[in-house]
Formats: structure tokens, C-alpha cells, sequence
């Protein structure tokens, strides 16, 4: 049975550079099984300051952020949740009445799923990009006790003093560095990206490390898991992270939180494309 949209039913969006529908069906698919008065649409925009007035001007209840607009959004909201503070970097807004508040729940899906796959702190790390996911991921290692690592960002600014943060090493060229830990934070093999075809780490690179951890969540399977999956190596998708984080949006929105078996359904759900 169709669902019947009405002058009441909530409004969530996403903006992002590369809308996809992984976020969308997620949320719609909980939405009906949950019989929440909701729907979910993904939007990108060339104007961000309008599109974030927009939420307030139109009551829209939440907006999940992703690439470009993480950090840029920021000066927009009118409060920042401690998890965004602490990273500068927002990947979810929530609208209470007009006043708008910023949230990072990719930090709290890298936790987790540091621990669900049983990535040890003692392993060195190599994190490839400087942006705002990649800020929540050095966020998260760091609280989780990893100590040794290395900023792999070509931008200077953001690569040092990311790394100056978190203490770790900063170079713009991987050369001959190599850890036990390879994270990509960048569009390297995400598709429609120039270099969707391309890997975030040179296969030596991956025969010698033990994880690897790829944030891009379009595909699910990137080179750079296709070619760690086949070296047998312990992987992290991207869209495991975009499940967890999605969830915790969810609950922000909604005030429900889903059990883990309707995450699982709805993930599942959102990756059948």
C-alpha cells in the first residue's frame, strides 16, 4: 500500500556534491516499517547558505551533510552539538523549531566499527585526506587509542595542522611509508569521481598492511577493498560506516532508534541498486 504524503508528513534531506540513494532508501525503508509520518530526499546545491536558511524557513526537520559542505555549513547553524565542536566538522543537522544544530555521527560509527572488527590501538595507521570525514576518523582513532599514524593530504594547510592535532606525521606523497592500517577519506574510487577507477594506496602498500578501511560508500566494493579483499586482508566499507551513522540521524530525527536488525534490513535495503 502506498504511503499518503501530507501537508503534515516530515521532511529529512541530505545535501551532498554526489547525491546518491544509499542515505534516502535507508531512511524511507525505516520510515515505513516503523509507520513514521516521514520522507527522506537527497539534494545537492550551488548555493549552501540558501539551501540551510531553507531548513529553517521551511521547517524541514533534518539534513544529513556530506562531502563538500561538512565544514563549510558550519557557520550557518546556530549551535554545534560537543561531538561537532570537538571536530569542527558537521555531518548532521537537526532543526528544533527553527533553531538549527549540528552533529557528527560519523564519529560514532568509526568507533564502533573500530571495535566490531577488532582493530587493535597498537596498529600503526596511514589516513589518506584532511577534510571533514577525515577529521571525525582522526577524531575517533585517537579516542580509541591510536598513537601512531600519518596524515597522507596534499593540501598543506589542512594536512599539517590535522596531523599537529592528532600528533601524527604529515606527508603529501605516500612514497615508501607503509603501516599495518590503511584508511582512504577521499573520493579516490568513489564513482562518478574522476578517479573512480584509481586506488587510494598503491597495491604494495596493501600486501603489507593487515586493515584496510575505505570511507566511500559508492560502490560498496571500491578498488582499493576489491584489491584488499583479494590480498586477505580485514576490510571496512563505507557503507557500514554510512548504516551506523545513518542510524544515529535517524534516532536524532525521529526520536526512535532503531533495533540492529532493522539497521541490518534497512542497509541491505539501501545497497540493493
Amino acid at each position: 500500500m502506498t504511503r499518503e504524503i501530507t501537508k503534515d508528513t516530515g521532511l529529512c534531506i541530505s545535501l551532498a556534491g554526489r547525491p546518491s540513494n544509499i542515505g534516502t532508501r535507508f531512511h524511507n525503508y525505516l520510515y515505513a516499517e516503523l509507520s513514521l509520518d516521514f520522507i527522506c530526499k537527497a539534494f545537492t546545491t550551488r548555493d549552501l547558505g540558501a539551501a540551510i536558511a531553507g531548513l529553517r524557513g521551511l521547517g524541514i526537520r533534518g539534513c544529513g551533510v556530506s562531502m563538500p559542505y561538512k565544514e563549510a555549513c558550519m557557520p550557518y547553524l546556530d549551535e554545534l552539538d560537543a561531538s561537532a565542536r570537538a571536530l569542527a566538522s558537521v555531518n548532521t543537522i537537526v532543526n528544533h523549531e527553527g533553531h538549527l544544530c549540528g552533529y557528527n555521527t560519523d564519529y560514532i560509527a568509526v568507533r564502533q566499527l573500530l571495535e566490531t572488527h577488532g582493530l587493535s590501538a597498537e596498529l600503526g595507521f596511514i589516513l589518506r585526506g584532511s577534510g571533514g570525514m577525515a577529521k571525525a576518523v582522526a577524531g575517533a582513532l585517537a579516542d580509541a587509542g591510536f598513537r601512531t599514524g600519518t596524515i597522507l593530504a596534499r593540501n598543506v594547510t589542512t594536512g599539517a595542522e590535522l596531523a599537529k592535532r592528532y600528533g601524527c606525521r604529515w606527508c603529501q606523497e605516500l612514497g615508501d611509508a607503509r603501516a599495518d592500517l590503511l584508511i582512504n577519506v577521499t573520493p579516490i574510487g568513489m564513482a562518478g569521481s574522476p578517479d573512480s577507477n584509481a586506488l587510494a594506496f598503491e597495491p604494495d602498500a596493501v600486501r603489507q598492511a593487515k586493515a584496510v578501511f575505505d570511507v566511500v560508500a559508492m560502490p560498496p566494493e571500491t578498488p582499493l577493498i576489491r584489491v584488499a579483499r583479494a590480498e586477505g586482508k580485514t576490510v571496512v566499507t563505507g557503507d557500514e560506516v554510512i548504516a551506523l551513522q545513518a542510524a544515529e540521524q535517524f534516532a536524532l530525527y525521529t526520536g526512535v532508534r532503531p533495533s540492529e536488525a532493522q539497521i541490518r534490513r534497512a542497509s541491505e535495503h539501501a545497497r540493493a541498486v
